[in-house]
């Protein structure tokens, strides 16, 4: 059972947070093409769509956790202290992308949707800057899943 709970929740990994990383990291950048473009509605087509790729695979991303702690308890690990980190991690990537990165793209979106013809860069830069530390923090726990330092079923 542990095999296939640990399957799933990798699977669900990378489904979910993987097209979350790369539309979220895309997405500063189209929101500048998409503002030198003007109010082209053609032009907001791809912001439109990464933000929309955002959204629904954060929701799909729900599923990670789930399979994790199914997983950590069948494997008899839920107290291990590099589960325990990848958990607050995961907690702090969660909390950056539904508190910081999906409003902040969703502000940029309105601007761009009510025909601002700029945005400022530092906008979109710091938009990229939480982007990357979402994936940063992501990429920490894929570590420490791998790793897992002190386990006694590590590496």
């Amino acid at each position: 059972m542990a095999k296939l709970l640990l399957s799933l929740h990798v699977l669900a990994a990378v489904i979910a947070v993987g097209p979350v990383t790369v539309a979220g990291s895309m997405f500063p950048a189209s929101v500048r093409r998409a503002a030198a473009a003007g109010p082209d509605a053609a032009a907001l087509a791809p912001v439109r769509l990464l933000h929309r790729i955002c959204r629904v695979y954060a929701l799909v991303g729900i599923a990670v956790p789930v399979f994790g702690f199914a997983t950590a308890s069948t494997m008899g690990v839920l107290t291990d202290a590099w589960l325990l980190v990848s958990i607050g991690l995961t907690a702090i990537a969660a909390g950056v992308l539904a508190l910081l990165v999906l409003p902040g793209q969703q502000a940029l979106l309105d601007r761009l949707d009510g025909g601002a013809a700029e945005v400022e860069r530092r906008t979109t830069a710091r938009l990229a800057m939480l982007t990357g530390v979402f994936n940063l923090l992501w990429a920490v726990v894929t570590v420490l899943m791998i790793v897992r330092p002190g386990s006694s079923t590590g590496a």
